[in-house]
């Protein structure tokens, strides 16, 4: 007689490790680098009045110290960071899984620079704004998708604030400020609700 197959047991949204979703979110915010640089370099080379070329973007040889271009591109690289910062806040939400994202959106950039130039990036200034870059996408998107897991959340209860109500025989009392000028001459002064706390 032939054993029952054991079943696995279905997987569950809460777990930590998705591969396809985490590849996803890889695949996302690597073509949104890239098409946030490929448009500020494209902007910045027609406003300049320079041409256009892949090297722009994909070779470590044009961010350099001794021109006016390669200082240009080296400011756009940094606000291509900015962009990501708003990026990752939106794609990744969770602050704990910057610093990873930020790492791999690196390295994979890091590849495709020497694999386009066929060899490791040698310009001092390529690596210092790679640095610069991580360490300030780290740091801002951490701050940014923190500051957005502890914002208040609401459960529909209207768009009023809370504030301490008035205090009844020792007790304090906290109610719904409400919005609307016309409750407030309603029983509360435009206060609903009110329990104990």
């Amino acid at each position: 007689m032939p054993k029952p197959r054991r079943r696995r047991p279905a997987r569950r949204r809460d777990q930590p490790f998705q591969p396809l979703r985490t590849l996803a979110q890889i695949f996302v915010l690597q073509t949104t680098f890239y098409l946030v640089a490929v448009l500020l370099i494209l902007f910045t080379a027609v406003v300049a009045g320079q041409p256009f070329s892949p090297d722009l973007v994909f070779s470590w040889r044009s961010v350099r110290g001794d021109t006016t271009v390669g200082w240009t591109l080296g400011l756009v690289w940094l606000l291509t960071g900015l962009f990501m910062v708003i990026a990752q806040t939106v794609i990744i939400t969770r602050s704990k899984l910057v610093l990873d994202f930020t790492a791999t959106l690196h390295f994979i950039h890091f590849l495709v620079v020497s694999l386009w130039e066929h060899e490791i990036p040698r310009g001092m200034l390529w690596w210092a704004l790679q640095g610069v870059s991580f360490l300030g996408m780290t740091a801002l998107s951490t701050w940014a998708c923190r500051w957005r897991e502890l914002r208040p959340m609401t459960f529909g209860l209207g768009t009023g604030d809370y504030e301490l109500v008035e205090r009844r025989g020792g007790v304090e009392e906290i109610g719904l400020v409400s919005g609307d000028p016309e409750r407030e001459g309603e029983g509360g002064g435009g206060r609903a609700g009110g329990g104990a706390v």
